[in-house]
């Protein structure tokens, strides 16, 4: 099976010394995950990550030019067709939330504090890598890039 690659944006807050991060529900199967979608050409990786969350959850904010991490997920395409995807996360530090985006209907979103974020997301990787999040920015260092 070969392995694609998507884009992410991994959305977060930090209130009062807590990092809060944003998850949204899958169309298809209303799975919680972060905000991704495919590569396009001639658009920088970390600018389609803070695409991805403007449309689907309606955040607005600062992205790191670098991912945090990668984790492995698994995309439905239709019916018949599942793909291995290898994610690239870029941290977006989250500064407003629109009150109406483009896919405000097909979504849920919720903001929850990082350890239970980790545990509602189906996806190990993902998993650790918002576990692991406010190490991974010693929470109050923002995004750097």
């Amino acid at each position: 099976m070969a392995v694609l690659t998507q884009i992410a944006a991994l959305p977060y807050v930090i209130v009062r010394d807590e990092i809060l991060v944003c998850l949204i529900t899958s169309r298809g199967t209303q799975r919680w995950i972060i905000p991704k979608g495919w590569p396009k050409a001639k658009r920088p990786d970390y600018k389609l990550a803070a695409e991805e969350a403007r449309e689907e959850a309606g955040l607005i904010g600062e992205v790191a030019k670098q991912p945090i991490g990668t984790y492995e997920a698994r995309k439905r395409l239709h019916m018949f067709a599942i793909v291995r995807c290898n994610v690239l996360a870029f941290p977006l530090l989250v500064a407003a939330q629109r009150l109406n985006w483009r896919e405000k209907s097909q979504r849920q979103v919720r903001w929850l504090p990082a350890a239970e974020a980790a545990q509602l997301v189906g996806e190990a990787g993902l998993a650790a890598l918002i576990a692991d999040l406010p190490k991974r920015l010693a929470v109050g260092g923002g995004t750097s890039g």
